[in-house]
């Protein structure tokens, strides 16, 4: 049997998108048959008719509903009435009709199938095409088509099979896309001994507009970046893109003038995009020998330091946002990491995640899974955090969650 939403099988896929005037359908047409058993047989069977209602009340009676594959009206079959001339109300004339765009062929298909018709399809002077047939009962029913008919029943065909690649184009494209942007996020982890580090990106679509890298600076030093761009799906990932070639391309200028790095940085996104374009960025530059941390928070949430003594320092913005001005500043602080410290860069995908009943996940519970498990690898503790901000919302991830967790040795 079909599953509806509406009682009774009617097909709502055809509803207006108006509402001029209220939805009205053929709902069903009765026939009377003997057997209500043999005749669903014969139109589910032979003519390949779906069982939209087989109903059984409860003082007996049986209530069934037949339909084509195509349409919404439905044929209700109903017992003789007790007492009642089966002349009376099984129709041996076709006051019942059936429209195809190819009567030929469904006539042969169902004459194959044992139905029995009247005469083969015929031409007459009013034009199409027609024949009819029997069910076993004798209730008769006409099988018609038109020129017009077939030519709409094409038209349409092309229209849903044009529809159906573009939609398969644009899969083929997104996934194309996905497998890209995978290459960009970091593929070789810069050697550090005295830092062990990872990161990890749940995109919330396909692809995303949240960015993270390890930068191999040269000197021993080790950049450690984490960016949110503006918008979502293709277009954030096209500026987050641009945004990492910026950042790849230049940063050999960023241990020894990391603010003309970021000034530069900041022009070329700002001219490469839209005026509407923009994205917060953390980065940090870690020297291996002196375990000093250099950042500049342009914009984005504030990175996290977790001391052996599980107090928390917080690294605070230092400038605005990229690709907002041509013009634009940013300061430059630094933080002595000692052994034992947890530092923790986020994307507001993990602390603006949402339960059920509307509460974020916040910062102070990422200060608290920190604790918990500070001792655990860092990869441990990226997949950790990830996975139980991504279980709040385990059917719709608004945002992505992308982190970064280093942990000094």
């Amino acid at each position: 049997m079909g599953t509806y939403e509406a009682p009774f099988g009617v097909n709502r896929s055809l509803l207006r998108l108006d509402e001029d005037e209220p939805y009205l359908c053929l709902h069903f047409v009765i026939i009377y048959v003997r057997d209500q058993d043999r005749a669903l047989r014969f139109y589910v069977d032979q003519l390949g008719f779906r069982a939209v209602v087989d109903h059984r009340f409860d003082n007996g009676q049986r209530w069934i509903e037949v339909a084509p594959a195509d349409g919404n009206a439905h044929l209700g079959i109903t017992l003789l009435p007790p007492d009642t001339e089966a002349e009376e109300l099984i129709r041996p004339e076709s006051r019942i009709w059936f429209v195809t765009e190819d009567v030929n062929r469904k006539y042969e298909e169902w004459k194959s199938r044992g139905v029995v018709f009247e005469f083969p399809p015929q031409v007459p002077a009013w034009g199409g095409i027609h024949t009819r047939f029997k069910d076993p009962d004798g209730n008769c029913f006409g099988l018609a088509g038109f020129d017009e008919l077939t030519q709409s029943v094409e038209a349409q065909r092309r229209v849903l099979a044009q529809k159906y690649e573009a939609e398969r184009r644009t899969a083929q494209e997104i996934e194309i896309a996905k497998q890209v942007q995978a290459r960009l996020f970091p593929q070789i982890h810069p050697e550090a001994k005295t830092l062990e580090y990872a990161g990890l990106c749940l995109q919330a679509r396909q692809v995303g507009g949240d960015y993270f890298d390890f930068l191999d600076l040269g000197q021993r030093r080790l950049g450690l970046v984490i960016g949110d761009v503006s918008g979502k799906g293709i277009a954030a990932a096209l500026l987050m893109a641009n945004l990492q070639a910026n950042l790849r391309s230049q940063c050999a200028m960023a241990t020894t003038h990391p603010e003309l790095f970021l000034r530069s940085v900041n022009r070329l996104f700002y001219e490469n995009t839209v005026d509407s374009a923009y994205a917060s960025l953390f980065f940090a530059e870690y020297d291996d020998d002196t375990r000093r941390l250099r950042y500049a928070n342009c914009g984005h949430l504030s990175g996290l330091v977790l001391g052996a003594d599980n107090a928390c320092r917080r690294l605070d913005s230092t400038g605005t946002l990229l690709g907002l001005f041509p013009d634009w500043e940013c300061k430059i602080a630094e933080f002595e990491l000692v052994p034992g410290d947890l530092l923790v860069l986020y994307t507001d995908g993990v602390t603006e995640a949402v339960n059920a009943r509307g509460e974020e996940f916040g910062e102070e519970n990422v200060i608290q899974r920190l604790r918990q498990y500070r001792d655990q690898p860092c990869q441990t503790v990226v997949e950790a955090l990830a996975s139980e901000v991504r279980s709040l919302m385990p059917s719709d991830q608004h945002d992505d969650i992308t982190l970064i967790v280093a942990k000094c040795r």
